[in-house]
């Protein structure tokens, strides 16, 4: 649950009188789960497939992928959004309630989503399970340990970093490494800022050469975005062992392969290349696999589940970071690419809050209260911010791919800002449906539902937005110009020698992912709406040659995040019973 969601404590009433409505937890706990076999029989899988992890979860193992391949495939729908406010605008409770809403009409629907870090859950964001009444459950189990997938990647990880720095240690005289090239550096799965910036190596010369470096989130690390990205597992294999931590002194890449850690680091990662199989409040199968960092990765739940998934009813509905500027065009360029699914529908959520903050009217900043003017009935404000949700439309219909509007409706919204939505959504000549899942569960979207079996059903033509051959500025640029909105690319000096270096070392026909802020659709978070005439300012170009990409820095990326004034962890205890409270 997003900080600032009203919805978590009050709801209208009858005569609009606010009522208590019931935590996020609370909900929760009171679900009837099913034995996860019954959850897999939905999908057609069998319990010979599983490898339970107690009574709630289960893995699903990948000769799934095996034995699915000759059934029909599902309708593949994508949930993304308009550019949020730092609140975010339930891109996850959508999907989940769209994967209930699904079942209530009919259709065999599984969801897809990224498993939520401990970061942000113990920081300001909150968990990521969805919320209220469309919930993807156990609730505490998703937003902490799970399976223990995100530990793997973070030992995977500083295994190598490990290995990093004993070659330097031991063998830097026989193949000297340029140090001020090393790119790799640890990671952990909390939010802690003092660890952006460290010394290593301090002390007596057996403690290692001493040297700066820094500790990045977990979801940031390049083996997340490989665990998200591989098709296989010799296809992990092979992606951990190409990735690229720094430059010998000539100017080589040099690989995990070359320090012999490629092998290890997939053993560590042995059960967690599996997906992880959940259910909803109302008993809908969920996928939750790998999460990647949504600013400078791919930001969407792994290519294998959906490789499950695809085969396991009528529909499969998944979820890509931030808003289609960056997620969907992620999702369809990046993570389609590699998997060669192909989407027939996607949503964008919107909310009346954040097309009223695209009017340049009102400013949301997460802890704290919403401005009371912007909770006003003005349907003049959603519509003077409409330019960000047609651009978003736009995005969407470039690629082929239908778009319906889902408007994710909150407490303080009022009918006539609703219908203002909807008109528009008219004007642009697509669907669009007011949600209340959040309080009413898959009964609340259950047009939306509708809208999106109508949108799946019409013949499409998915496209990418550039092909393989294409360079990387041609690649970039085409980006900037059609989904950003930009007159053109500024390359700083030493990203253009990056570009030209990546290029002459073979990593041309790798997509990009650009990096840059997600609260706004240029590079600069303080424009809102759809702006024009800027110019998208590459400062540095990174490559993630083992998932597979290239992505170039525009702006300032913080890779580890702070916790705030008062972090969640703060409000998180057992009580007497040894229960969690706290957690939303």
């Amino acid at each position: 649950m997003a900080p600032g969601d009203a919805r978590a404590s009050q709801l209208k009433g009858e005569g609009g009188l606010k009522v208590e409505f019931p935590a996020d937890l609370q909900i929760a706990r009171q679900a009837r789960l099913l034995p996860m076999a019954e959850i897999a029989a939905k999908m057609g899988i069998d319990p010979h497939l599983l490898e339970p992890y107690g009574h709630d979860v289960a893995k699903i193992k990948l000769d799934a992928i095996a034995e699915l391949q000759d059934r029909p495939k599902a309708k593949y729908v994508v949930v993304s959004a308009i550019t949020p406010t730092p609140l975010g605008e339930g891109k996850t409770t959508t999907t989940v309630g769209l994967g209930d809403a699904l079942g209530r009409i009919g259709k065999r629907a599984t969801v897809a989503i990224r498993q939520p870090s401990m970061g942000p859950t113990f920081g300001i964001k909150g968990g990521a399970a969805g919320g209220g009444y469309s919930q993807v459950v156990p609730m505490e189990r998703l937003n902490l340990h799970l399976t223990g997938d995100f530990h793997a990647v973070t030992a995977a990880h500083n295994l190598l970093a490990a290995m990093i720095d004993n070659y330097i240690h031991h063998s830097l005289r026989d193949f000297p490494i340029d140090l001020h090239s090393i790119t790799w550096r640890r990671v952990l799965d909390v939010s802690d800022r003092v660890l952006r910036s460290v010394v290593v190596g301090l002390g007596a010369p057996e403690d290692g050469v001493t040297r700066q470096t820094g500790f990045d989130i977990t979801a940031a690390s390049e083996v997340m975005a490989v665990l998200a990205l591989s098709t296989s597992l010799q296809d992990l294999r092979q992606r951990l062992g190409r990735m690229v931590i720094g430059l010998a002194r000539d100017g080589q890449p040099i690989t995990a392969d070359f320090l012999h850690a490629g092998g290890a680091m997939t053993v560590i990662m042995l059960d967690a290349i599996k997906p992880n199989l959940l259910q909803t409040l109302e008993n809908t199968p969920v996928l939750v696999h790998a999460g990647p960092f949504g600013n400078i990765a791919n930001g969407a739940s792994s290519v294998l589940a959906d490789m499950i998934g695809i085969h396991c009813g009528d529909f499969l509905v998944t979820e890509a970071g931030f808003g289609a500027d960056m997620g969907a065009e992620r999702f369809f360029n990046i993570k389609c690419r590699t998997s060669g699914l192909a989407p027939d529908a996607a949503v964008i959520v919107a909310t009346v809050r954040a097309l009223k903050v695209h009017s340049g009217k009102y400013r949301v900043v997460a802890g704290r209260p919403l401005p009371p003017d912007l909770i006003r009935e003005n349907p003049d404000d959603v519509l003077a911010g409409a330019a960000n949700l047609r651009k978003q439309v736009e995005n969407i219909q470039i690629h082929g791919v239908t778009p319906v509007v889902a408007i994710n409706a909150f407490p303080d919204d009022h009918p006539s800002e609703h219908r203002a939505i909807r008109e528009l959504a008219e004007h642009l000549g697509v669907r669009s449906a007011v949600c209340n899942n959040f309080a009413e569960g898959g009964a609340g979207a259950t047009e939306l539902a509708e809208m999106v079996a109508e949108a799946a059903d019409e013949p499409s033509v998915f496209q990418l937005l550039y092909p393989d051959a294409a360079t990387l500025r041609e690649k970039i640029e085409t980006i900037a110009l059609r989904i950003y909105g930009a007159r053109g690319v500024e390359y700083d000096p030493p990203a253009a020698k990056q570009l030209d270096a990546y290029e002459a070392s073979g990593f041309g026909r790798l997509p990009v992912c650009i990096a840059k802020t997600h609260l706004s659709i240029s590079s600069d978070p303080k424009l809102k709406g759809a702006p024009t005439g800027w110019v998208l300012p590459v400062r540095e170009v990174r490559a993630s040659v083992g998932a597979g990409f290239i992505y170039p820095i525009c702006g300032e990326m913080r890779t580890m995040p702070g916790l705030p004034t008062t972090p969640i962890a703060a409000s998180i205890d057992i009580d007497e019973e040894g229960e969690i409270v706290g957690l939303s």
